[in-house]
Protein backbone atom coordinates (compact mmCIF):
# COMPACT_ATOMS: atom_id res chain seq x y z
CA UNK A 1 0.00 0.00 0.00
CA UNK A 2 1.43 3.62 -1.03
CA UNK A 3 1.98 6.18 0.61
CA UNK A 4 0.44 9.21 -0.09
CA UNK A 5 1.82 12.27 -0.83
CA UNK A 6 0.00 15.70 1.15
CA UNK A 7 0.43 17.97 -1.28
CA UNK A 8 -2.06 19.86 0.75
CA UNK A 9 0.15 19.79 3.77
CA UNK A 10 3.13 20.51 2.04
CA UNK A 11 1.59 23.45 0.42
CA UNK A 12 0.65 25.10 3.53
CA UNK A 13 4.34 24.44 4.50
CA UNK A 14 5.47 26.56 1.50
CA UNK A 15 2.68 29.44 2.37
CA UNK A 16 3.14 29.96 5.44
CA UNK A 17 7.59 30.09 4.57
CA UNK A 18 6.13 32.95 1.75
CA UNK A 19 4.04 34.75 3.93
CA UNK A 20 6.61 35.21 6.70
CA UNK A 21 9.55 36.00 4.09
CA UNK A 22 7.20 38.61 2.45
CA UNK A 23 6.30 39.88 6.11
CA UNK A 24 9.96 40.30 6.37
CA UNK A 25 10.62 42.12 3.47
CA UNK A 26 7.62 44.98 3.92
CA UNK A 27 9.19 45.50 7.18
CA UNK A 28 12.65 45.66 6.84
CA UNK A 29 12.99 46.56 3.35
CA UNK A 30 9.14 48.24 2.38
CA UNK A 31 8.87 45.67 -0.36
CA UNK A 32 5.26 44.05 -1.07
CA UNK A 33 5.12 41.67 -4.19
CA UNK A 34 2.64 42.58 -6.90
CA UNK A 35 1.20 40.03 -9.44
CA UNK A 36 -0.98 40.89 -12.27
CA UNK A 37 -3.38 38.06 -14.33
CA UNK A 38 -4.35 38.94 -17.32
CA UNK A 39 -7.64 36.83 -18.08
CA UNK A 40 -9.05 36.73 -21.84
CA UNK A 41 -12.74 34.99 -22.33
CA UNK A 42 -15.10 33.56 -19.90
CA UNK A 43 -13.51 30.10 -19.33
CA UNK A 44 -15.02 28.81 -16.12
CA UNK A 45 -12.23 26.59 -15.01
CA UNK A 46 -9.97 29.81 -15.78
CA UNK A 47 -12.42 31.52 -13.80
CA UNK A 48 -11.81 29.23 -10.35
CA UNK A 49 -8.07 28.85 -11.46
CA UNK A 50 -8.00 32.93 -11.23
CA UNK A 51 -10.38 32.93 -8.11
CA UNK A 52 -7.94 30.40 -6.46
CA UNK A 53 -4.41 32.55 -7.46
CA UNK A 54 -6.09 35.64 -5.56
CA UNK A 55 -6.88 34.09 -2.57
CA UNK A 56 -3.67 32.68 -2.27
CA UNK A 57 -2.06 35.97 -2.76
CA UNK A 58 -4.24 37.58 -0.25
CA UNK A 59 -3.09 34.65 2.05
CA UNK A 60 0.85 35.57 2.02
CA UNK A 61 0.53 39.04 1.54
CA UNK A 62 1.14 39.68 -2.33
CA UNK A 63 -1.01 42.17 -4.14
CA UNK A 64 -3.23 41.29 -6.70
CA UNK A 65 -4.68 42.59 -9.53
CA UNK A 66 -7.00 40.92 -12.29
CA UNK A 67 -6.95 42.12 -15.35
CA UNK A 68 -10.29 41.25 -17.66
CA UNK A 69 -10.62 41.08 -21.36
CA UNK A 70 -13.53 40.20 -23.64
CA UNK A 71 -13.91 36.97 -25.49
CA UNK A 72 -13.48 39.17 -28.38
CA UNK A 73 -10.47 41.09 -27.33
CA UNK A 74 -8.21 41.98 -29.92
CA UNK A 75 -4.71 41.01 -30.55
CA UNK A 76 -3.74 45.19 -29.90
CA UNK A 77 -6.05 45.27 -26.66
CA UNK A 78 -3.88 42.25 -25.42
CA UNK A 79 -0.33 43.52 -26.12
CA UNK A 80 -1.40 46.93 -25.07
CA UNK A 81 -2.58 45.46 -21.08
CA UNK A 82 0.59 43.05 -21.37
CA UNK A 83 3.16 46.20 -22.24
CA UNK A 84 1.19 48.44 -19.63
CA UNK A 85 2.01 45.86 -16.68
CA UNK A 86 6.04 45.48 -17.86
CA UNK A 87 6.20 48.82 -17.27
CA UNK A 88 4.74 49.17 -13.88
CA UNK A 89 7.34 48.68 -11.06
CA UNK A 90 4.70 47.70 -8.73
CA UNK A 91 3.57 44.95 -10.69
CA UNK A 92 6.41 41.95 -10.07
CA UNK A 93 4.66 39.28 -11.73
CA UNK A 94 2.56 38.38 -15.14
CA UNK A 95 0.90 35.48 -15.75
CA UNK A 96 -1.48 35.06 -18.75
CA UNK A 97 -4.39 32.76 -18.00
CA UNK A 98 -4.53 30.14 -20.64
CA UNK A 99 -6.15 29.30 -23.02
CA UNK A 100 -6.88 31.97 -24.43
CA UNK A 101 -9.89 32.51 -27.17
CA UNK A 102 -9.28 30.55 -30.33
CA UNK A 103 -8.22 33.81 -32.37
CA UNK A 104 -5.20 34.42 -30.08
CA UNK A 105 -1.98 32.74 -30.17
CA UNK A 106 -0.49 32.19 -26.97
CA UNK A 107 3.02 31.77 -27.62
CA UNK A 108 2.84 36.09 -29.72
CA UNK A 109 1.52 37.14 -25.87
CA UNK A 110 3.45 34.94 -23.71
CA UNK A 111 7.03 36.07 -25.46
CA UNK A 112 5.55 39.89 -25.18
CA UNK A 113 6.03 39.44 -20.90
CA UNK A 114 9.04 40.98 -19.48
CA UNK A 115 11.54 37.77 -18.46
CA UNK A 116 11.83 39.10 -15.08
CA UNK A 117 8.01 39.14 -14.46
CA UNK A 118 7.58 36.27 -16.11
CA UNK A 119 6.43 33.67 -13.11
CA UNK A 120 4.78 31.50 -15.43
CA UNK A 121 8.37 30.37 -16.94
CA UNK A 122 7.09 30.33 -20.66
CA UNK A 123 8.88 32.86 -21.97
CA UNK A 124 11.08 31.38 -24.88
CA UNK A 125 14.43 33.61 -22.64
CA UNK A 126 13.30 31.91 -19.54
CA UNK A 127 12.87 28.56 -21.58
CA UNK A 128 16.21 28.39 -22.62
CA UNK A 129 17.69 29.05 -18.72
CA UNK A 130 15.42 25.95 -17.74
CA UNK A 131 17.77 24.38 -20.48
CA UNK A 132 20.75 25.20 -19.47
CA UNK A 133 20.29 24.82 -15.73
CA UNK A 134 20.49 28.29 -14.70
CA UNK A 135 17.50 29.33 -14.65
CA UNK A 136 15.47 31.97 -12.00
CA UNK A 137 11.96 30.55 -12.67
CA UNK A 138 10.37 27.63 -13.41
CA UNK A 139 7.02 26.68 -14.77
CA UNK A 140 4.92 26.17 -11.51
CA UNK A 141 3.75 22.86 -11.47
CA UNK A 142 7.06 20.92 -12.39
CA UNK A 143 8.66 23.03 -9.44
CA UNK A 144 5.98 21.48 -7.38
CA UNK A 145 6.80 18.02 -8.29
CA UNK A 146 10.40 18.86 -8.08
CA UNK A 147 9.29 20.00 -3.91
CA UNK A 148 7.01 16.71 -3.63
CA UNK A 149 9.88 14.67 -3.87
CA UNK A 150 12.06 16.43 -1.71
CA UNK A 151 10.09 17.08 0.48
CA UNK A 152 9.68 13.50 1.01
CA UNK A 153 12.43 12.22 0.97
CA UNK A 154 12.69 11.46 -2.74
CA UNK A 155 16.12 11.68 -4.98
CA UNK A 156 15.73 11.42 -8.22
CA UNK A 157 19.73 10.89 -8.64
CA UNK A 158 20.40 7.50 -10.45
CA UNK A 159 16.68 6.73 -11.08
CA UNK A 160 14.81 5.64 -13.89
CA UNK A 161 12.05 8.38 -14.54
CA UNK A 162 9.19 8.19 -16.99
CA UNK A 163 7.21 11.14 -18.28
CA UNK A 164 4.18 10.74 -19.51
CA UNK A 165 3.27 13.66 -21.62
CA UNK A 166 5.34 15.78 -23.77
CA UNK A 167 3.70 19.61 -23.44
CA UNK A 168 5.34 22.48 -22.82
CA UNK A 169 3.43 23.52 -19.64
CA UNK A 170 4.30 20.29 -17.71
CA UNK A 171 5.96 17.46 -19.64
CA UNK A 172 9.19 18.75 -21.09
CA UNK A 173 9.99 21.37 -18.24
CA UNK A 174 9.31 18.21 -16.11
CA UNK A 175 11.68 16.07 -17.58
CA UNK A 176 14.38 18.87 -17.72
CA UNK A 177 14.41 19.09 -14.43
CA UNK A 178 14.17 15.22 -12.94
CA UNK A 179 17.30 15.52 -15.66
CA UNK A 180 19.37 18.40 -14.15
CA UNK A 181 18.19 16.14 -10.88
CA UNK A 182 20.64 13.49 -12.64
CA UNK A 183 18.04 11.29 -13.38
CA UNK A 184 17.83 8.93 -16.42
CA UNK A 185 14.53 10.10 -18.46
CA UNK A 186 12.08 8.90 -20.77
CA UNK A 187 9.69 10.96 -21.85
CA UNK A 188 6.35 9.06 -23.29
CA UNK A 189 3.32 10.75 -25.67
CA UNK A 190 0.68 9.68 -28.10
CA UNK A 191 3.14 8.08 -30.51
CA UNK A 192 4.87 6.03 -27.99
CA UNK A 193 4.85 2.27 -28.47
CA UNK A 194 4.44 -0.48 -25.88
CA UNK A 195 3.27 2.62 -23.63
CA UNK A 196 2.45 0.13 -20.62
CA UNK A 197 5.94 -1.91 -20.92
CA UNK A 198 8.05 1.77 -20.69
CA UNK A 199 5.99 3.09 -17.96
CA UNK A 200 7.48 -0.18 -15.92
CA UNK A 201 10.70 0.83 -15.80
CA UNK A 202 10.08 3.30 -13.90
CA UNK A 203 11.31 3.95 -10.57
CA UNK A 204 9.77 7.53 -10.81
CA UNK A 205 6.38 7.40 -13.07
CA UNK A 206 4.78 11.14 -13.85
CA UNK A 207 1.63 11.39 -15.88
CA UNK A 208 1.01 14.33 -17.02
CA UNK A 209 -1.09 13.26 -20.79
CA UNK A 210 -4.55 14.82 -19.59
CA UNK A 211 -6.36 11.52 -19.85
CA UNK A 212 -8.81 9.88 -17.11
CA UNK A 213 -7.37 6.64 -16.09
CA UNK A 214 -4.61 5.41 -18.34
CA UNK A 215 -1.93 4.85 -15.85
CA UNK A 216 -3.55 1.44 -14.56
CA UNK A 217 -1.89 -0.54 -11.53
CA UNK A 218 -0.33 -2.89 -14.11
CA UNK A 219 1.87 -0.47 -15.79
CA UNK A 220 3.73 0.10 -12.80
CA UNK A 221 6.46 -1.34 -11.10
CA UNK A 222 6.53 -2.53 -7.39
CA UNK A 223 7.45 -0.05 -5.19
CA UNK A 224 7.48 2.87 -7.92
CA UNK A 225 6.97 6.87 -7.34
CA UNK A 226 3.50 8.01 -9.26
CA UNK A 227 2.81 11.48 -9.74
CA UNK A 228 -0.35 12.24 -10.55
CA UNK A 229 -0.12 15.32 -12.68
CA UNK A 230 -3.96 14.73 -14.96
CA UNK A 231 -7.24 17.09 -13.84
CA UNK A 232 -9.74 15.07 -15.61
CA UNK A 233 -13.22 14.53 -15.23
CA UNK A 234 -14.63 10.84 -15.25
CA UNK A 235 -18.13 9.77 -16.33
CA UNK A 236 -19.72 10.51 -13.03
CA UNK A 237 -18.64 14.24 -13.30
CA UNK A 238 -16.14 13.41 -10.56
CA UNK A 239 -12.18 15.26 -10.29
CA UNK A 240 -9.80 12.80 -11.19
CA UNK A 241 -6.09 12.08 -12.66
CA UNK A 242 -4.60 10.18 -15.41
CA UNK A 243 -3.88 7.40 -12.69
CA UNK A 244 -6.54 4.57 -11.78
CA UNK A 245 -6.12 5.49 -7.90
CA UNK A 246 -7.70 2.18 -6.92
CA UNK A 247 -5.50 -0.31 -9.05
CA UNK A 248 -2.12 1.61 -8.35
CA UNK A 249 -2.23 2.92 -4.93
CA UNK A 250 -1.60 -0.86 -3.67
CA UNK A 251 1.48 -1.41 -6.38
CA UNK A 252 3.47 2.07 -5.72
CA UNK A 253 5.51 3.30 -3.04
CA UNK A 254 4.26 6.64 -2.92
CA UNK A 255 1.36 8.51 -4.96
CA UNK A 256 -0.31 11.61 -4.95
CA UNK A 257 -4.22 11.99 -5.07
CA UNK A 258 -6.19 13.88 -6.75
CA UNK A 259 -7.56 16.26 -6.02
CA UNK A 260 -4.78 17.37 -3.06
CA UNK A 261 -2.10 16.10 -4.59
CA UNK A 262 0.11 18.36 -7.45
CA UNK A 263 -2.59 20.99 -7.20
CA UNK A 264 -2.15 23.32 -4.29
CA UNK A 265 1.51 23.11 -5.12
CA UNK A 266 1.31 24.53 -8.33
CA UNK A 267 -0.48 27.52 -7.15
CA UNK A 268 2.38 27.59 -3.72
CA UNK A 269 5.16 27.75 -6.48
CA UNK A 270 3.35 30.67 -8.00
CA UNK A 271 3.82 32.72 -4.91
CA UNK A 272 7.29 31.39 -4.73
CA UNK A 273 8.08 33.35 -8.06
CA UNK A 274 6.42 36.08 -7.57
CA UNK A 275 8.31 36.43 -3.99
CA UNK A 276 11.74 35.48 -6.23
CA UNK A 277 10.93 38.74 -8.63
CA UNK A 278 10.20 41.09 -6.01
CA UNK A 279 13.29 40.16 -4.45
CA UNK A 280 15.57 41.00 -7.87
CA UNK A 281 13.04 44.05 -9.04
CA UNK A 282 14.31 45.25 -5.51
CA UNK A 283 18.23 44.22 -5.61
CA UNK A 284 18.04 41.16 -2.90
CA UNK A 285 19.14 37.87 -4.72
CA UNK A 286 20.68 34.80 -3.06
Amino acid sequence: MAQLIDGKAIAAAVRKRIAQEIQSLQEEQGITPGLAVVLAGDDSASEVYVKNKGKACEEVGIDFELHRLSASATQQELEETIDSLNGREDIDGILLQLPLPGHLNPNRFVGRIRPDKDVDAFHPKNIGHIMRGDFVFLPCTPAGIMELLRVSGIDPAGRRCVVVGRNNIVGKPMAMQLLHADATVTICHSKTQNLAQVCREADILVSAAGQAGLITGDMVRPGAVVIDVGMNRNEEGRLCGDVDFASVEPVASYITPVPGGVGPMTVAMLLQNTLEAAKRHGGITG
